[in-house]
């Protein structure tokens, strides 16, 4: 007996659609917990690739229209973000390469990064970025991990930024012990400081971006960033985070030196101790280069935080003529 299905001729039968040419690529960002960040929209990091045991390629994209990080108006990417893809790329490849378990407390002990500004503006899409990474262990102890590591940041092709920073990783354990009574993320006890600087004295657009208070003297500060910023408080925190105590320093020299409204892109920190949260922290702008064998227009300043007596940080900032101080690392 002839079968009653219907079966469509070759002329009738719907084709096949063809594979594109080219596969399409997807991209994400490495999962939050790598870098320490609670917001997915903060992480930059896309993917990694390991070379060898101490060399790695990795991809990142800054956003175009990043809440923080973005100076003249939104027409260009704060240099900024080079500091933070430095502490992205070391959290990561702690994680995921040198066997640093999750939970472990980070102390990023010392900082230095160069950006070059003719290459930091933004286009007409994210800025998709390739990162050459280099990491020495300096220390492998069972309850002590320490590392050096260098990056060079690419764009199409051309360098970006580079810099590197020095890592130490705590088990928590120890990492409380260090902290004592301080290691709690409980809320700051209040302080009496003044009323925070205007954007503009300080080189900000927006009021919450502010992390200093004036004082009676130009060249000094106290420390006082709104905890409750999205960016520079993404998840909380024991402690003020270092990427805030290099903004303190930035906006510092900023309001220290009007109207000359310098624009470092070039930056060496060292982090003596923690910056507590419930101590006044005083920013002082100690020094300032100017002239002499640099170009007319280049300024090297030193940026200094303390904290009950004890020095927090030194900061080395410079505009993108001038040639860098060293410093001492911790």
């Amino acid at each position: 007996m002839e079968s009653s299905v219907h079966r469509p001729t070759t002329a009738n039968a719907i084709p096949a659609p063809r594979p594109p040419a080219v596969a399409p690529t997807l991209t994400s960002t490495v999962p939050r917990e790598f870098v320490h960040r609670a917001a997915v929209a903060e992480v930059f990091l896309t993917g990694c690739t390991g070379v060898d045991e101490t060399h790695f390629t990795l991809t990142a994209q800054w956003p175009r229209a990043h809440a923080f990080f973005t100076s003249d108006g939104g027409t260009r990417h704060d240099p900024l973000l080079a500091a933070e893809t430095i502490r992205q790329t070391g959290l990561f490849l702690a994680h995921t390469e040198l066997n640093v378990p999750m939970g472990h407390h980070f102390l990023l002990q010392e900082m230095q990064f160069t950006a070059h500004e003719d290459r930091l503006a933004i286009g007409n899409a994210p800025t998709d970025l390739t990162i050459a990474a280099t990491c020495v262990i300096l220390d492998r102890r069972e309850r002590r991990f320490a590392f050096r590591m260098d990056i060079t940041v690419m764009r199409e092709g051309r360098t970006v930024a580079t810099g590197g920073g020095r890592f130490t990783c705590l088990p928590p354990g120890l990492y409380h012990r260090i902290r004592g009574r301080r290691g709690s993320t409980a809320d700051p006890l209040p302080m009496m400081l003044p009323a925070r600087a205007e954007p503009c004295e300080v080189g900000r657009d927006a009021p919450l971006d502010v992390v200093l208070s004036p004082t009676a003297r130009s060249d000094r500060w106290v420390l006082n960033p709104n905890l409750r910023h999205a960016t520079l408080f993404d998840h909380p925190c024991d402690h003020i985070p270092g990427m805030v105590l290099v903004e303190a320093a930035r906006q510092a020299a900023y309001g220290t030196l009007r109207p000359r409204r310098t624009r470092p892109s070039r930056v060496a920190v060292t982090f003596h101790r923690y910056a507590e949260l419930d101590s006044p922290c005083v920013i002082d702008v100690t020094s300032t280069d100017a002239g002499g064998r640099q170009p007319a227009d280049a300024l090297t300043t030193e940026v200094t935080g303390t904290q009950d007596g004890e020095p927090v940080f030194t900061c080395t900032l410079a505009d993108a003529a001038a040639r860098l101080r060293p410093t001492v690392a911790a």
